[in-house]
């Protein structure tokens, strides 16, 4: 056979067959990137199939070594001796906890999609196979921006030109062309029954608040609550037209803005404005509609205003009989800690709780982008650990993309992503961010269940949970500047490994 027809069956081997790809790394001043291009993009190693009892996969990355690498390990007999062990990690049952999975994600903003369509056809392509495939980190909910938002190149809504009617409500160019496709898309590559969609609106048309704009000071005059309610429904009706369904709504994406004043578009409502919104004309709308099932989230606000949340609007019956979940925002954080505002939220109706928007770079004192941080990585783990261990069920990041400057953003409110696209060279980068929250949604799937995990040992978190498979999933972060070797008692399994320093793991086996 001659050379050339060779070295073409090798690459068409190479196409057919599916093989797991290393990061191809390049280091910035800050850290390291993995680059994606039309040739090459990296992907998650591939999960054993019909994995046995006994045996076990761990997934790793780290500050020295960002992207997915993956070992296979066999346990060891109890009565084997473990020598020179850091940190010991105990499942001792598995017994369920109250706290399920709905899933992890990110969001379609303007701002990516115009991103992302700026690239060849070939490297959108990687690009959502990376979010989104199954050699990806399989992203399982998504929030849809309702109009227009900071991450947009204008400030818009679907009715500017209605007077004081619906009549003229429509989607608009931001939708059809830099959202919609994108979703039809990412619903395609992850299947229609793996993905969920949710939806959070920034401000309603001008002559509908009392402002008369956009942005700054402003609420939604009382006497259009019920057609601001309909407008909700126009859009849930209007996404399902292009074969898109809306699992779920927020009431109001950060209300306070509304409230103090911003230049980011925003509806303001105080406790008993809002009240007034959901048990009135929200609540009501949804649940007599042909989209009755509607999740409905409250707050989608900043998890310090959790205590006001539980003191004023979840305390009127009709509201919580409305409501559905609690969305939460990650930018107080750093004063606000998990334990005692998580813990606080009303348990009246059991209601779920999802982290609906994070990012990094967002402070003035910043930069918006720093290509290959570890630290805003941290800064993701050390939400989403948090989160998960106070009784979240998911966590959805900001802007799926975004460009080298942290835009567009047309009121230059630029931040972070964990991909950041460079168009003039037809590639994107993976920022250490995507690994680290890709460890979720890659392994924690929906309807897992967490269970119970000791830890002994210094600089070491560890969650786990039991998926829907049958599979045990077991993430472990070590925050120290030192390798760790682990000793795993896994109900009737022990084992040892190691994990490196700065490093988010995954442990996946099949317990008897």
């Amino acid at each position: 056979m001659c050379k050339p027809l060779i070295i073409i069956l090798f690459f068409l081997y190479l196409h057919l067959v599916k093989c797991d790809k290393l990061c191809q790394k390049r280091l910035t001043s800050d850290g390291s990137i993995c680059v994606c291009n039309s040739s090459y993009c990296d992907t998650v190693p591939h999960l054993v199939k019909d994995m046995k009892p006994g045996k076990y996969q761990l997934y790793s990355t780290s500050k020295e070594s960002i992207g997915f690498t993956s070992t296979l390990g066999n346990f060891l007999n109890k009565d084997e001796h473990q020598t020179d062990i850091d940190n010991v990690l105990t499942i001792k049952n598995l017994v369920t906890l109250n706290q399920t999975i709905i899933g992890f994600g990110g969001a379609f903003t303007d701002s990516a999609g115009i991103n992302i369509l700026k690239l060849s056809k070939r490297v959108q392509e990687q690009l959502l196979q990376s979010y989104f495939g199954d050699e990806g980190v399989q992203y399982s909910v998504c929030r849809i921006p309702m109009g227009g938002t900071d991450f947009s190149i204008r400030g818009y809504t679907y009715c500017d030109q209605c007077n004081e009617s619906l009549d003229g409500f429509t989607l608009q160019e931001e939708d059809i062309k830099f959202k919609i496709p994108l979703i039809q898309k990412a619903t395609k590559i992850r299947g229609r029954n793996n993905i969920k969609y949710f939806a959070s609106a920034w401000t309603a048309p001008t002559w509908m608040k009392t402002s008369g704009t956009l942005t700054g000071k402003g609420t939604i005059k009382e006497k259009y609550l019920d057609l601001w309610a309909q407008y909700y429904l126009k859009f849930v009706e209007a996404y399902r037209d292009h074969d898109i369904n809306i699992w779920g709504i927020t009431t109001q994406n950060e209300p306070v803005n509304g409230v103090v004043g911003s230049k980011i578009p925003a509806n303001g409502f105080t406790s008993g404005q809002m009240i007034k919104w959901i048990r009135d004309a929200l609540g009501p709308a949804v649940r007599n509609s042909s989209f009755k099932d509607l999740k409905i989230m409250l707050h989608d606000e900043q998890r310090i205003l959790l205590p006001v949340l539980n003191l004023f609007i979840l305390s009127d019956s009709k509201v919580l009989e409305y409501a559905d979940g609690i969305a939460v925002h990650w930018y107080t954080d750093f004063i606000a800690p998990a334990a005692t505002l998580l813990l606080s939220t009303s348990d009246k109706k059991n209601l779920f709780r999802l982290a609906s928007e994070a990012c990094a770079g967002y402070r003035e004192e910043e930069q918006p982008v720093v290509l290959g941080s570890w630290e805003r990585a941290e800064e993701y783990l050390n939400s989403i650990m948090d989160d998960l261990r106070y009784g979240l069920s998911g966590w959805v990041d900001w802007n799926i993309a975004l460009d080298e400057e942290g835009g567009p953003n047309y009121v230059n409110n630029n931040v972070d992503s964990p991909i950041i696209i460079n168009s003039t060279a037809d590639e994107f980068y993976k920022q250490p961010m995507f690994y680290a929250l890709g460890h979720f949604s890659k392994f924690l799937i929906s309807n897992s269940i967490r269970i119970d995990v000791e830890v002994f040992g210094k600089d070491l978190d560890s969650l786990g949970f039991l998926r829907p498979d049958g599979k045990v999933a077991l993430i472990i972060r070590n925050r120290s500047e030192n390798r760790k070797k682990i000793q795993l008692n896994a109900l009737e399994f022990v084992g040892s490994f190691t994990v490196d320093a700065h490093s988010i793991n995954t442990v996946i086996f099949v317990p008897k």
